[in-house]
């Protein structure tokens, strides 16, 4: 679906017109191509706290230059020409909240130098690990620093939170280094104002971080069209086995869908009584195990609440949320999901801020975070790991048949000004589903270009 409004600024007459009146400016979004460096700068890395040498290791290692802080900070005249491709700050020393002064100068007299679609990470420690109410205090306010800093600095730029766990083991460095890798990079061009947490866990590396899913089996539903058709071909892209599932009705589409990626599709109603024993006997009998699930199938049936009648409610809650919760059930039954298997469900930020019109769909979707939350502390003693993802405006079919007016208003409600692209939500989904990324868990990661809706 063209965005005509984006396009237009873009132009001559347009980009005058934006600048005299104020009005929304998107800017062009920093998306991933296979083959691109990890940064289109050189990145900016301090705080002195106790995750930024093995960082700084980790990131050189990846061929991305590290920029010097000291004559940044010491020559004034440095900083106007200097251009930077990221700015990155340990922060987990901060302990008291007058030491909050530390993020700030680092950022203040750098603020002006990211490259357009530069990326800010802040490193920080989970308050709930902090061994005092002062270090915990200072850790939360870090939640709002990063936030507005991906409303203020503008151009594609995006800024992170990511907890570390104060007792890292050898998963955790991997995990850490999947999200840099993931945050850093174009592929989440559509994803800011996030507070990440990378825990303790099992998390393998890959061979070749250009292919991090080789070797994996992963299932995708709702793979025939949209977010789920894209999510099948990233996936694939980065060399998962991808099973892709659709409803029988869907059935040419998804064959076509298969067929593009090298992938197997299988025709399946997930409400069907028997759905999950079919799907799970499939599994077993082609692949002996899939190691990473993408619940993405989901409907709406719009209409307020007193308008609805029960089988709005019910399929939509049934397909949306109830199908999950079996699926997962059957499969982890069955020991088909192995350790260091990933379960990544696809939520909303309807879920989150609510939606009038949608109280099963937003129901739905908030169940999808409940899920997430309530397993993962069970799936963690299993060494499985599970996510979700809650899209905001994503340019699909689906958004394209919303009123005009309406659909303006998703488009420009956020720090990108902009709907997102499917691809963008598929990007997402494919860092959680990386085996790398296996130590982190419990995590409800917004692609929502930093929506004003919800928090």
């Amino acid at each position: 679906m063209t965005d005509r409004y984006a396009s237009f600024v873009r132009s001559g007459a347009g980009r005058a017109l934006v600048k005299r009146l104020g009005l929304p400016d998107p800017p062009r979004l920093r998306r991933f191509t296979p083959g691109d460096p990890l940064l289109p700068g050189p990145f900016v890395l301090d705080g002195g706290g106790r995750l930024a040498d093995r960082v700084g290791r980790m990131l050189l290692a990846t061929g991305a230059a590290m920029r010097d802080t000291t004559p940044d900070v010491a020559d004034p005249t440095v900083r106007p020409n200097a251009t930077n491709g990221a700015l990155i700050f340990d922060a987990t020393a901060v302990s008291d909240s007058n030491q909050l002064r530390r993020v700030y100068d680092f950022l203040h007299p750098r603020a002006r130098s990211l490259t357009p679609g530069g990326r800010v990470v802040v490193l920080g420690t989970p308050p709930q690990e902090c061994t005092s109410t002062r270090a915990a205090t200072a850790q939360r306010a870090l939640e709002g620093l990063t936030r507005s800093v991906g409303k203020e600095f503008g151009r594609g730029t995006t800024a992170q939170l990511v907890h570390v766990t104060e007792n890292p083991d050898e998963g955790t460095w991997v995990s850490l280094e999947a999200t840099l890798r993931f945050l850093l990079s174009g592929r989440s061009a559509y994803v800011s104002g996030q507070v990440i947490r990378v825990g303790a866990g099992r998390a393998v590396a890959p061979t070749d971080w250009n292919r991090p899913l080789d070797g994996q089996v992963v299932v995708v539903t709702g793979a025939a069209r949209g977010i789920g058709a894209a999510v099948a071909e990233v996936l694939a892209r980065d060399g998962a086995e991808v099973v892709a599932l659709d409803v029988p009705g869907a059935g040419d589409a998804l064959a076509a869908v298969a067929n593009g990626i090298g992938g197997s599709a299988v025709q399946l109603d997930l409400t069907a009584p028997d759905a999950p024993q079919r799907l799970a006997d499939h599994l077993a009998g082609r692949h002996g195990r899939v190691d990473a699930v993408v619940h993405n199938a989901g409907i709406t049936r719009d209409k307020t609440l007193a308008r609805m009648d029960p089988d709005r409610w019910d399929t939509v809650l049934d397909v949306n949320l109830s199908s999950q919760e079996r699926i997962n059930d059957v499969l982890l039954e069955r020991d088909l999901v192995p350790a260091g298997g990933r379960l990544v469900s696809v939520s909303s930020v309807s879920g989150i801020a609510g939606n009038r019109g949608q109280t099963n769909y937003a129901t739905s979707k908030a169940g999808v975070i409940g899920l997430v939350e309530s397993s993962a502390p069970v799936l963690r003693e299993r060494g499985i790991s599970v996510n979700a993802v809650a899209p905001g405006f994503i340019e699909t079919r689906m958004t394209a048949r919303i009123p005009l007016t309406i659909r303006e208003a998703g488009r420009r409600m956020n720090s990108m000004a902009q709907g997102g692209l499917p691809v963008d939500v598929a990007e997402t989904i494919g860092w959680l589903a990386w085996p790398a990324s296996g130590a982190v868990t419990g995590n409800v990661v917004r692609v929502c270009g930093q929506s004003l809706l919800g928090a």
